[in-house]
């Protein structure tokens, strides 16, 4: 890092855009396909930033820095304009910078052609607009822009309760299908209500209970479909990438729900053998707000049985096969963020895991070891150092 800081930096206000270069195949995918990419990110008032123009590279950019300076800051940016929430809260006010009353986050982004995105965040709640047209439904603006991004704190994927894992498995399936947003929102809805119902009311024979019932195993089968779908996708292509980050094991997922091979006759039955169940709880006992799914290593359920790095390199190998099913699903690639990636990682699983990243991937990885990154990286990158809020290119 030191030789780095040496060579002086150019102060990032006003950075002079590169061109990109020209794509390869990505490792795990072999057809062509598009190119995601930022190519200006503007923020007002997010977190610790100010008033920041960010000009990132097409391909690689490295963005170092000590602990508590904004790295992570920056990319949270890039997901909250994706997905509309941040990854580190679920309290949106909590990213506007302290006595100021909004927050703004705008990029340019190259898909088929340049679009123009921007959330905007205040005290009243948010707004999303694309190419300055105001987007009334959140889910209409989701899936606009991929992003896959490891966070040291997805390894909660794996330690955590199943919750955990629905909400991760419900933000990647909503950037391939923005109508399951809108199976999800609506499940949980006739769930609230139905709940509501068994907490109020000890007629076991309503036809409204019926009625609300019928909904919910509609919806419920169509989140079901989607999720099995997918973890059996990502269960395909896991174990290879696993296998390429660690050279050992067989790294496999099982999904886990209460609609599994059952019919809509099945679960309807079973609705109804529950009910009185139901009305003693309160609550709704079954259905698919109590999937989950389970990583197994060598048949040995990983939660329980694996080291912190086998977890870590699990969730790795989980998130490169949700980028080439994105790919599957949209023809082209998301955008890639690896937030501290390299803490508690040996070198060798660092660079077999920067090798999985094709140059079709835009990628932005932030560290503090900036000692540990590929020469071939490094040589390829835009480098940022980060220091209080500001960002200067070395």
């Amino acid at each position: 890092m030191k030789n780095l800081l040496n060579k002086g930096f150019l102060c990032y206000n006003l950075f002079m855009y590169r061109s990109t270069r020209k794509p390869i195949k990505f490792i795990y995918n072999r057809k062509r396909g598009l190119k995601m990419q930022i190519r200006q990110l503007k923020l007002l008032n997010f977190r610790n930033y100010e008033k920041l123009l960010f000009i990132p590279n097409s391909k690689f950019n490295l963005i170092f820095g000590k602990n508590g300076m904004g790295k992570t800051n920056l990319v949270e940016s890039i997901y909250v304009l994706a997905l509309t929430r941040s990854f580190r809260s679920t309290v949106d006010k909590v990213i506007v910078m302290n006595n100021k009353e909004v927050s703004k986050i705008e990029a340019d982004v190259k898909r088929k052609r340049v679009d123009n995105f921007q959330i905007i965040i205040n005290n009243n709640g948010k707004k999303v607009k694309i190419n300055n047209n105001k987007i009334a439904k959140l889910s209409d603006y989701i899936s606009n822009i991929g992003v896959v991004l490891f966070n040291p704190d997805d390894l909660r994927i794996i330690k955590d309760a199943p919750s955990t894992r629905r909400k991760s498995l419900n933000v990647d399936i909503s950037q391939l299908n923005n109508n399951y947003l809108k199976y999800l929102n609506n499940y949980n809805k006739l769930l609230k209500q139905r709940n509501a119902y068994l907490k109020n009311f000890s007629d076991d024979s309503s036809e409204y209970l019926e009625s609300l019932t019928e909904n919910l195993i509609l919806y419920g089968l169509k989140v079901y479909s989607e999720r099995k779908n997918i973890i059996s996708s990502i269960s395909e292509k896991i174990q290879s990438i696993f296998f390429d980050i660690m050279k050992k094991g067989s790294l496999k997922i099982k999904y886990v729900s209460d609609y599994d091979n059952k019919t809509k006759e099945e679960i309807l039955s079973t609705y109804k053998k529950n009910l009185k169940k139901d009305l003693l709880l309160g609550k709704t006992d079954f259905g698919i707000h109590k999937d989950d799914y389970l990583f197994y290593l060598d048949d040995k359920l990983l939660k329980d049985y694996g080291s912190e790095g086998q977890q870590k390199n699990a969730i790795i190998a989980y998130k490169f096969a949700m980028i080439s099913i994105y790919y599957e699903f949209n023809n082209d690639y998301p955008i890639l963020i690896l937030d501290d990636l390299f803490s508690e990682l040996d070198s060798e699983k660092i660079n077999n895991i920067l090798k999985l990243i094709g140059e079709n991937l835009q990628t932005f990885i932030t560290t503090t070891e900036i000692d540990k990154v590929d020469e071939k990286i490094l040589k390829e990158s835009k480098k940022f150092f980060v220091e209080n809020g500001l960002i200067k290119e070395v």
